[in-house]
């Protein structure tokens, strides 16, 4: 596992700590569709692999609802806060890029028990060196924005696994996700939103 600084300290002024939802799709859509998810998460990139790549054709890139991505933390929690921080660090425009990059990369993780090695090829394919990847992943007022957004997550929406669907404002659903499931709760609430 990495060594990662505990995610605790001061208030610094990057935006990596500061950062709040990522998004997709149109911002005034009727419909938005929250999902949580954690970079630990084999159901997330099973999700991220399997059932995402449509939602998102049929969805996202029509402009029929606003996507809006949430942090979450599951074990190893050091290793999923890693990754978002990470995601962070690549930018704004290649956030969703790095974190589809690391479900990826989860098989390798988890059987060689190193994460390290492939975070590290993952920020350098963004454009990272190894000094902006440690420093990056050194950042304790980052590492501290992910725990803060995941509590936020546990509190006022009582997320307790991943991954988690809201569609305006409703929990549709938890775990293992079809497209089924997600698009009869967003087609019902475009109707209601008419």
């Amino acid at each position: 596992l990495l060594p990662i600084a505990t995610a605790c300290g001061s208030k610094s002024s990057t935006s990596v700590a500061d950062g709040g939802d990522m998004e997709l799709g149109n911002p005034n859509a009727p419909v938005t569709l929250i999902e949580y998810a954690s970079a630990t998460c084999s159901h997330c990139a099973r999700f991220d692999r399997d059932v995402f790549p449509t939602l998102k054709a049929r969805y996202i890139d029509t402009g029929k609802i606003r996507y809006v991505f949430r942090e979450f933390l599951t074990p190893p929690v050091p290793v999923a806060a890693a990754a978002f921080v990470l995601a962070r660090c690549a930018g704004k425009d290649k956030y969703f890029q790095v974190v589809e990059a690391v479900f990826r990369s989860q098989e390798e993780m988890f059987a060689t028990q190193d994460s390290r090695t492939p975070l590290l090829r993952i920020a350098k394919s963004m454009g990272m060196t190894e000094d902006s990847f440690n420093t990056c992943l050194s950042d304790t007022a980052a590492l501290d924005g992910v725990q803060k957004r995941a509590d936020r997550g546990a509190t006022e929406d009582k997320i307790e696994g991943t991954p988690t669907f809201i569609v305006n404002g409703k929990q549709v659903a938890s775990g293992e996700t079809t497209l089924e499931v997600l698009a009869k709760a967003i087609d019902a609430a475009a109707v209601a939103k008419k």
